[in-house]
């Protein structure tokens, strides 16, 4: 497996969202299969575990944390945290400390390798955030910070006080607003760029069907690029993936991944995955060269297509009402 650095933080190039495993895409796996999963990474290269507080409620800390007890020190393990407010009597920074102290426990671990603020709060300055992250830094309580779904006004701000390891927003072929100034910003200061969501929820793997339901708390029950009439308005991208995936001899999610890859060096992907062959495809874009004249192809053609739909965290929300 070939490595990239966030920051000073070395990385598989492709590393694993470890969401799924405990809610966001319906039916979760038996907590021993998804325990065999994370570790079925592991052993094909993968060193780059991402999870939240929020996910699952605390729970998926707690898996990725006994999946990966025994190869702590060969692995990068990256959290969140989510404030909102912050008060003369509970400042920010007391805040941070009990979530981290909390996601300590849960992932049973000593420090954390990176800890995101998973949303940007709109009433604490990002420079409040950073200045407790780099204390964090100097006690050994995490060795980077990042920030998720920041502004490069915002990542700058924050970057000046306490520099950022890495910043994790959407980017796929379906959503590339980050590439205006986000992913500018993160290669001029130096910081890493994690996209979540690299496959558009599965999108992108070309398997996508309209006919296709969605129960519980899928998101792609409320993801309008999977709106029946957008599923069919973006068969042209899909097209797109299945001819250059034929011509390489790979898969359509294969050449998504590689076609951010070679963008650029300080991005590395986190796709999610509970199935064992995919966990495998998509690691193996790792392995997937695209020539210059094939990213220009790629980019060319990129460009005659527009896309239906897209993904927002006010959609997601209605899941939970």
């Amino acid at each position: 497996m070939q490595t990239r650095k966030l920051g000073k933080l070395e990385v598989s190039a492709i590393g694993l969202g470890c969401m799924g495993f405990s809610h966001g895409y319906g039916a979760t796996p038996d907590r021993q299969q998804s325990l065999d999963l994370i570790r079925y990474a592991f052993e094909l290269g993968c060193t780059h575990f991402d999870t939240a507080e929020g996910y699952g409620a605390g729970d998926n800390e707690v898996l990725v944390g006994e999946a990966l007890r025994g190869v702590r020190d060969r692995v990068v393990i990256a959290t969140k945290l989510l404030i909102e407010e912050s008060s003369v009597t509970n400042p920010a920074d007391t805040q941070i400390r009990a979530h981290l102290e909390a996601s300590l426990k849960r992932l049973g671990i000593d420090h954390v390798d990176l800890y995101y603020q998973h949303r940007i709060s709109p009433n604490i300055p990002v420079e409040e955030i950073a200045e407790s992250m780099g204390k964090l830094i100097c006690e050994g309580k995490i060795r980077g910070w990042g920030q998720s779904q920041a502004t490069a006004e915002q990542i700058r701000r924050a970057h000046a006080v306490t520099p950022l390891t890495a910043v994790q927003s959407e980017y796929s072929m379906m959503e590339r607003m980050v590439e205006r100034e986000v992913i500018p910003a993160c290669k001029e200061l130096g910081i890493g760029f994690v996209p979540f969501s690299p496959l558009a929820s599965g999108f992108l793997a070309g398997r996508v069907r309209a006919e296709d339901r969605y129960q519980g708390d899928d998101v792609r029950r409320v993801i309008t690029r999977f709106d029946k009439a957008n599923i069919a308005a973006n068969q042209p991208l899909v097209d797109l993936l299945h001819r250059f995936a034929d011509e390489k001899h790979v898969t359509p999610a294969q050449i998504s991944l590689a076609w951010m890859l070679a963008k650029e060096d300080f991005i590395a992907p986190i796709p999610g995955s509970r199935k064992r062959d995919r966990i495998e495809e998509n690691l193996g874009a790792a392995d997937v060269e695209l020539t210059a004249s094939e990213l220009e192809q790629i980019e060319t053609e990129l460009a005659k297509i527009d896309i239906y739909g897209n993904r927002t965290d006010e959609d997601i929300a209605k899941l939970y009402r």
